[in-house]
């Protein structure tokens, strides 16, 4: 097996996520993770771009580039060394990068991750995978999700039909049925709207354990309103963003309401509403036997009661119980995802993104060069 490092900030946009990994043909297993959180005034600035896109510029675009690669670079040497791994151990880097735009429709149709790999390459001497999202877009997929292909190599089982859950800022789903093809989307708001809500009413960065949605009642009207966003009944392929689900999108409903909820009852239904979009993607799939969760959102304990509410009879775990840290699949994905890039393999799932066929992901940085005499 080779050692691969998987580096990703999600659409939550806290910090990175690192994994480092040995991969083969065979699966993966991770021997050392971390996060590292954004300095608050980059995690702002990503803010400002994605919720206002139309008041950014060009050199904001390449400051937050550089700063993000630098983040990325920082924590991948940080994993090596707390790891007591040499960076001439590893045979290369998968960095997703950071999302500050996703719009796969359209007559131009484009994902946009910044984080400078040459930057990573250069401040580890290591190769370096990155932009893995816009050749499946270029092959008229979405782009997203990727992980449903990683979720297939190292979770499916042919006994049992699993739905793996990844709830970061967007929540996604993985149907791994034990005899039909794999199909993935992303089923709507995880965190994002949650935090928000949070951020603006408690200042802090998250309800921790889902206690302040705990302590409101769902908002049955509401909930109705949210429920109508046409992407949660769409057929997939489909993927979204930060670009629909946001305070905005939010306010706009409880304009709309004419009346004043209750800040701990928008919060109760927000969580309502991850949960239900959740299950409700589930069922119309025909009803998963197990339930595995992972991302921020797997420790959202009223997030977890409701969504065992909507699926009565479906254990929900999460993807610790098959050794896979919850919090860093999806980075222990991105170094899989190298590893594929590199051997010359596919790494999107057509049936998936709606990709015309399957392809290579990602572009390759090199390593420093040897110097020759």
């Amino acid at each position: 097996m080779a050692l691969y490092l998987g580096l990703i900030s999600g659409t939550s946009m806290d910090g990175v996520d690192a994994a480092l990994a040995e991969v083969d043909a065979g699966g993966c297993s991770v021997k050392h993770a971390q996060s590292r959180p954004y300095a608050d005034a980059l995690r702002s600035q990503l803010f400002e771009i994605v919720n206002d896109p139309d008041h950014c510029n060009l050199d904001q675009l390449g400051r937050l580039d550089t700063e993000v690669g630098e983040a990325f670079a920082t924590v991948a040497v940080n994993v090596l060394r707390d790891a007591g791994v040499a960076a001439t151990q590893l045979t290369a880097i998968g960095s997703h990068g950071q999302t500050i735009r996703h719009q796969p429709h359209g007559e131009h149709p484009f994902t946009w991750q910044v984080g400078n790999p040459h930057l990573i390459a250069e401040r580890t001497g290591i190769t370096t995978v990155a932009d893995f999202r816009r050749r499946d877009v270029a092959a008229g997929g979405e782009g997203a999700p990727l992980m449903p292909a990683f979720h297939q190599a190292v979770l499916a089982s042919p006994g049992e039909n699993r739905a793996v859950i990844n709830i970061g800022g967007i929540a996604n789903l993985t149907w791994l049925p034990h005899a039909t093809p794999v199909i993935g989307f992303d089923t709507g708001p995880g965190n994002c709207l949650m935090d928000g809500w949070t951020s603006r009413h408690l200042g802090a960065a998250f309800d921790r354990d889902g206690h302040w949605a705990a302590n409101g009642h769902t908002h049955a009207e509401l909930l109705a309103r949210l429920l109508a966003e046409p992407f949660l009944a769409a057929e997939a392929p489909k993927s979204t963003g930060r670009e629909l689900f946001n305070l905005p999108w939010l306010e706009r409903q409880l304009k709309a309401l004419g009346n004043t909820v209750k800040p701990e009852d928008v919060q109760a239904t927000l969580c309502e509403l991850t949960a239900r979009s959740i299950a409700d993607a589930c069922r119309r799939l025909g009803g998963p036997q197990r339930v595995l969760l992972c991302g921020g959102g797997s420790h959202n304990h009223e997030l977890r009661r409701r969504l065992e509410m909507q699926l009565p009879g479906v254990p929900v775990d999460t993807t610790a119980v098959f050794g896979l840290d919850p919090d860093y699949v999806e980075a222990t994905g991105f170094a899989w995802l190298a590893f594929r890039t590199l051997g010359g393999l596919s790494g999107n799932l057509p049936a998936v993104t709606g990709a015309q066929h399957s392809v290579i992901l990602g572009a390759i940085h090199p390593g420093r060069a040897v110097t020759r005499p």
